[in-house]
């Protein structure tokens, strides 16, 4: 295709999503029947109707629920009972693992947005995984170059690729906020390695912003055979076998615990490049985000430990923790 062809299909492109955005405010915003969009765009009903369509599938609009939930307020304000929470965020559960997905990730992406709103300068730690990703897709866009956000972990998996979609640089990306990333593994090769990437520059600067940082929104992660950890690559077979065996539950950026929040002692650990281990000596307010029946044990030995002392997740995962 040339270069005149792109930029002509670009074009029409930019031309029919802009189409969908009215299309979209006339019948969400201005609360216009569908045959009133068609009559004031001029086009037909049907066309209307895919407008709208297109409108949602690629998010130009999202929605923002007004009504507390009151089983999912029950079930938080038990959670926060029971475990001593600062703050715990539970969602409806949805009809598959991919919808709860994005439900979780609606109501991080709105926690994240209440402190990028914020106009004086601050200071945000975020992890990976899988829902801190969703959350960052979530997340709308809003100016805030005042902030700085930074990586509590590695953000390079084994044999040298890069995590998918680095939630902290997609932050930055929607945010405008001031990225800190730490391009090194999640967890090093060896000891030795460790000792040499923890000299760098990047791993001085992220120490320097731990103390400044008013919250941290974190991954929880599971340790079994079905573990990101381990299908990412990031453990062995025979390391995955040893922290089971030593006690292991649950891991955040990387850093294996045991059920009552201990970090484990052992090789694995002492490879870990991240900073996590010592956010947890901070004042900042520890976010936990993640859901599942797999997670349960990680969740629960997590808030045990007081590791995190907030919580976002799914009403079906806050039974289950309320149930142990």
């Amino acid at each position: 295709m040339s270069e005149k062809m792109a930029a002509e299909t670009r074009s029409r492109q930019g031309l029919r999503l802009e189409q969908a955005a009215r299309a979209a405010w006339l019948y969400y915003v201005g609360r216009r029947t569908q045959d009133e969009v068609a009559g004031q765009l001029n086009i037909s009903r049907q066309a209307a109707q895919r407008l709208i369509s297109l409108a949602l599938t690629e998010k130009l609009i999202k929605f923002r629920f007004d009504h507390e939930v009151g089983p999912c307020m029950e079930a938080g304000d038990a959670l926060s009972r029971r475990f001593g929470l600062s703050l715990c965020e539970v969602v409806p559960t949805m009809g598959s693992n991919a919808a709860t997905l994005g439900s979780v990730a609606i109501a991080g992406a709105q926690f994240l947005e209440k402190w990028l709103s914020q106009r004086a300068p601050l200071v945000l730690g975020l992890g990976t995984g899988r829902t801190l990703r969703a959350i960052a897709n979530e997340l709308s866009p809003v100016a805030a170059p005042q902030h700085k956000v930074f990586s509590l972990c590695g953000s390079i998996l084994p044999m040298g690729r890069a995590i998918a979609l680095d939630p902290v640089l997609r932050i930055a990306e929607r945010s405008g906020a001031q990225c800190f990333s730490l391009p090194c593994p999640v967890i090093a090769a060896t000891v030795e390695e460790r000792d040499v990437l923890q000299k760098q520059q990047p791993y001085e600067t992220l120490r320097d912003l731990l103390p400044q940082a008013r919250c941290m929104l974190v991954g929880i992660g599971s340790v079994d055979w079905k573990s990101a950890l381990h299908s990412d690559g990031c453990v062995s077979d025979g390391e995955l076998t040893t922290l089971i065996e030593g006690g292991a539950v649950g891991e955040i950026g990387g850093w294996s615990y045991d059920a009552d929040g201990r970090l484990l002692g052992g090789s694995v650990n002492e490879r870990v490049a991240g900073v996590w281990h010592l956010a947890l000596r901070t004042s900042a307010l520890r976010v936990g985000a993640a859901f599942g029946a797999v997670k349960v044990g990680a969740i629960r030995a997590a808030m045990v430990g007081g590791m995190v002392d907030g919580l976002i997740t799914d009403e079906a995962t806050a039974e289950a923790l309320l149930a142990t």
